[in-house]
């Protein structure tokens, strides 16, 4: 029985975090995430992004013009330009749209990385709601 319970604490508090979000109109912090993917060019990060949106894993997708990158690969110092797609999504979707942008992606190693987000406008919130399917 004490290891039900604790497996069901995490359950059990989402559902009540849920109920009073409901009851009193407040953001749950992490209920949404931020998602940030790397495309090599403008065309790529158009197709991935309306991929996305076609796919409702996100509500909205801000394609940021180039940006200048340095990394790592194979051992040496490379040097690209790349553009950055900023994907605001529920973070119940962030797995399911991390192995839709793996499965579609041209990079072997795209970058797809999530930050929750904390907090916010909660009319933005309510319109991220309506504009993705439910899970």
């Amino acid at each position: 029985a004490m290891a039900l319970s604790f497996l069901m604490y995490p359950v059990l508090r989402g559902l009540a975090l849920q109920v009073h979000s409901a009851v009193t109109g407040s953001y749950i912090s992490g209920t949404h995430s931020v998602a940030f993917i790397n495309c090599i060019n403008e065309q790529i990060a158009k197709d991935i992004a309306r991929a996305i949106m076609d796919k409702k894993l996100a509500a909205c997708v801000n394609i940021l013009p180039k940006t200048s990158t340095l990394y790592f690969w194979k051992g040496e110092i490379e040097e690209s330009t790349e553009i950055l797609l900023l994907v605001k999504t529920r973070t119940s979707k962030i797995s399911e749209l991390s192995s839709y942008v793996r499965s579609i992606h041209p990079f072997e190693i795209p970058e797809i990385i999530s930050l929750p987000i904390d907090q916010g406008n909660p009319l933005y919130f309510k319109w991220l709601e309506e504009s993705m399917a439910r899970d």
